[in-house]
């Protein structure tokens, strides 16, 4: 009751804002569907903050794992920050929804270490294998095949990715903050909290459940930003990062974008090797579940799944995204994909595509801006974001019918196979195989959707082929 008296307040509020559909406000407010959607241009310019300051490590990160592969660090910052400032931009206008894309985690590194250091292919020829991967997508985008394949996951098994997904973020956190940290006896453990960073993004998670449990709007960028600030008074980021002086601060590097955007150019002269296959269907395998957990998760708490289950402007979203790939391989950078971070800007009120846009500017702004944006990206005080979005996702965890034996076993699979595993794809698709062996198991053969029973039998191929080769 709690949270519809909040929205049904928020709608209220809302609505009483200016709305002259004569005037340029009030053109934008129907073009985004702000009033519509009960939400207000503070509400969206916040929740596109948040976003972009839970995404911002992903200008640090891609270019540092893809330089493993031999790419050029300058020109792989530009190229991300390219993409996923156009790409967020185009989410927002095209598809009028809330939600940022980036340069995939867990792609880049499959990217680096796996197509490019064990396969042995060139880190032109696996951009190259990029754009293939990405023209499939697309074209699976552009048919119903993928709105079809969304659509067909039961309620259980979305609600189960979704908490899933908060499960995996929260760790994602937590081990960026250096709270989990690796082992050689149990693979994870608690920390000794002898590192003065590691003590600061725990004050910075406490700061953040605490203003939530106390119904804080703003928990969230409050959280961040007070984190960011301790961490420059106690002189625990700065000497790390330098501090930014802008006369000198170097731009020449970004020049390389000339040498990642000619890449894929030069790797299909020589890509075409007998492995190209399990590359390609590995990239399309990661981009579409990757992203189709995204989506289940995160509509619901937007407000954008209508009455009959269906995702609002579904279709021109997966579009986005699946271009997206295409030109993010093209400017020297793997699979784009939407990210699960856009459940911060959600929860912190975003509702429309106008809090994208917010995003992706800031991705473009963040080009000239790096040293300052820099600090955001510290895992330490982005950390925060993360654990309590994931505390609000596991919530979803109620509405699984945990009496049934079927359902349980799938969803409690889902679930520890993405934070085990450490990837999305892999706890979406173990869900689905067991999703059907279940009700095998339970003579339900004709609950079975012939998308669930075809998936299942593709990620059991798909493993097996992975073990072969």
């Amino acid at each position: 009751m709690e949270k519809r008296d909040f929205l049904k307040e928020e709608q209220h509020k809302g609505s009483q804002e200016p709305n002259n559909s004569s005037s340029f406000l009030g053109k934008m407010d129907k073009f985004f569907k702000v009033t519509e959607r009960g939400s207000n241009w503070r509400r969206e310019i916040i929740g596109g903050l948040v976003t972009f300051l839970a995404m911002v490590y992903i200008l640090v990160v891609n270019p540092d794992i893809l330089a493993a592969a031999g790419m050029p660090m300058g020109g792989t910052f530009l190229a991300t920050a390219l993409i996923a400032g156009a790409a967020t931009i185009a989410m927002g206008v095209f598809a009028k929804l809330p939600f940022g894309l980036a340069p995939g985690m867990g792609t880049n590194a499959f990217f680096a270490f796996v197509i490019v250091n064990v396969m042995g292919y060139s880190w032109q020829e696996a951009l190259a294998a990029g754009v293939i991967a990405g023209v499939i997508f697309l074209v699976i985008s552009i048919t119903p095949a993928r709105r079809i394949i969304m659509e067909a996951i039961p309620a259980s098994l979305r609600l189960a990715i979704g908490a899933g997904i908060g499960f995996f973020i929260a760790f994602i956190g937590l081990q960026g903050a250096g709270i989990i940290e690796g082992s050689a006896d149990t693979l994870v453990t608690l920390t000794n909290f002898k590192d003065p960073l590691v003590l600061l993004g725990l004050f910075g998670i406490t700061l953040a459940l605490i203003l939530h449990t106390m119904k804080f709007r703003f928990s969230i960028i409050v959280s961040i930003i007070a984190t960011a600030t301790l961490g420059v008074i106690l002189g625990l980021i700065w000497p790390d990062l330098g501090f930014p002086e802008f006369g000198k601060f170097d731009y020449s590097g970004l020049g390389e974008i000339k040498v990642t955007a000619s890449g894929f150019v030069e790797g299909f002269k020589t890509v075409w090797r007998w492995d190209l296959i399990l590359v390609v269907i590995s990239l399309v395998f990661l981009d579409l579940f990757d992203t189709m957990g995204t989506f289940l998760a995160t509509a619901g708490p937007a407000g954008l799944i209508d009455e009959n289950g269906k995702i609002e402007n579904m279709e021109k979203g997966l579009l986005v995204d699946s271009g997206a790939t295409v030109v993010g391989n093209m400017l020297g950078t793997p699979v784009v994909t939407t990210y699960v971070e856009s459940s911060t800007g959600i929860s912190a009120g975003a509702r429309t595509g106008f809090a994208s846009v917010i995003t992706g500017l800031l991705f473009f702004l963040s080009i000239a801006l790096f040293p300052i944006f820099k600090v955001f990206s510290y895992p330490y005080v982005t950390a925060s974001a993360l654990v309590l979005v994931g505390v609000l996702m596991a919530m979803q965890l109620k509405n699984i019918e945990w009496g049934e034996i079927d359902t349980a076993i799938m969803a409690f699979m889902t679930i520890i196979i993405m934070v085990l595993s450490y990837s999305i794809t892999n706890g979406i698709a173990f869900g689905i195989i067991f999703y059907v062996i279940t009700k095998l198991a339970a003579r339900k053969w004709k609950e079975i959707h012939p998308v669930m029973l075809s998936l299942a039998v593709i990620f059991i191929a798909y493993y097996a082929l992975m073990a072969v080769f």
